[in-house]
């Protein structure tokens, strides 16, 4: 039986299985984060883009 690779949200440091490529900054690097952070900064925000969605292996 094989372990779930969990990975920490780059913004809170919470270990999670699904984690979204984004920016929020201008000019920002990619992050890889939480659902909950990234509805946090998605929200109202001008230099937000979706780059994709990392699932953990099982």
């Amino acid at each position: 039986m094989s372990k779930v690779k969990s990975k920490p949200c780059d913004l809170c440091s919470t270990e999670v299985d699904i984690r979204y490529r984004i920016q929020y900054q201008k000019n920002g690097d990619w992050k890889l984060v939480c659902s909950a952070c990234w509805q946090k900064v998605s929200q109202d925000n001008p230099f937000y883009r979706y780059g994709g969605t990392w699932k953990a292996r099982k």
